[in-house]
């Protein structure tokens, strides 16, 4: 605004009229002609959160300051970071609500439930578990069906639907799960944890399991909580689809979930494994092993 009526009045006049001090204006002249080291670094620390803010707005300061990590290799600390998007207002627009479906009384297969003894997985393709989510793209109904490995939050195998109620969601997905261990886990024992969806509990799902040493293991009815970790999972996943990905302007919801899970597994940095990817933290596995 200085600026602007320069031409008219005298530099004091205007100081004056804006309660600014005059010599206090010259060094924020002199600043801004001559940015110190400090500055010009916050300045381009500003332009790559900003950036990556744009580009996933679902996420706070610690994810932002992790994916740039990643995919940069410049490194802030996280109190940087959080002055960073504090004074550019960077807020997550994620959030992140639950909803669980209501209990019902239907007659169903039961399987014990191995995981409230809080196992932890010592290698890949130990514990696994699986769920279903639904989600309205582009005004078209669409069923995720998910199977991650509780080692590195892998997304190992999955399969999308566009029919409601599709039960072949399920069984092309734990059909990918097995071709998968059988690659490289086959003589090793895997516990599958599901909830009591009519699918998972059908006999056509677990007539096999055995064949491939797998343990089916499930939550008690209307206790989502047994399997928080796939509760939790499938709320990030729609909150990215729809706020990172734009998945309703895509024209390819089918390629848009395949690039999603590439993108989960590959280049999402996850605060549960210290800000590394499940890809990251399945190689670190590997290389202790050699």
């Amino acid at each position: 605004m200085i600026f602007e009526l320069s031409s008219k009045y005298s530099t004091l006049s205007l100081c004056n009229e804006m309660n600014i001090n005059r010599s206090g204006f010259y060094k924020w002249l002199n600043r801004r002609s001559n940015p110190s080291t400090r500055q010009i670094n916050r300045d381009e620390a500003c332009k790559v959160f900003k950036k990556y803010h744009d580009d996933y707005p679902s996420h706070g300061y610690r994810w932002l300051n992790a994916k740039i990590k990643l995919d940069l290799g410049v490194i802030y600390s996280d109190n940087y970071s959080h002055k960073i998007c504090k004074y550019l207002g960077i807020k997550s627009k994620s959030k992140h609500i639950k909803r669980y479906g209501k209990k019902t009384n239907r007659e169903i297969k039961n399987f014990p439930n191995y995981i409230l003894a809080e196992l932890n997985p010592l290698r890949p393709f130990q514990l696994v578990v699986s769920d279903m989510t639904a989600f309205w793209a582009n005004k078209s109904y669409y069923e995720l069906t998910l199977f991650m490995d509780l080692f590195n939050n892998e997304i190992v195998a999955f399969s999308l639907s566009n029919k409601k109620g599709d039960p072949n969601s399920y069984h092309i997905g734990l059909a990918h799960l097995i071709s998968k261990k059988e690659e490289n886990y086959k003589d090793l024992e895997m516990i599958l944890h599901t909830d009591h969806g009519s699918v998972y509990s059908s006999k056509k799902f677990n007539e096999s399991l055995h064949f491939y040493n797998i343990i089916h293991s499930m939550s008690k009815p209307g206790k989502p909580t047994e399997n928080g970790a796939m509760e939790a999972i499938n709320g990030w996943i729609k909150e990215e689809l729809f706020l990172d990905f734009n998945i309703n302007s895509s024209g390819d919801i089918f390629k848009q979930i395949e690039d999603y899970i590439y993108y989960f597994n590959y280049n999402r940095p996850q605060s549960s494994l210290n800000y590394l990817t499940p890809f990251q933290f399945k190689q670190l596995f590997y290389n202790k092993e050699d």
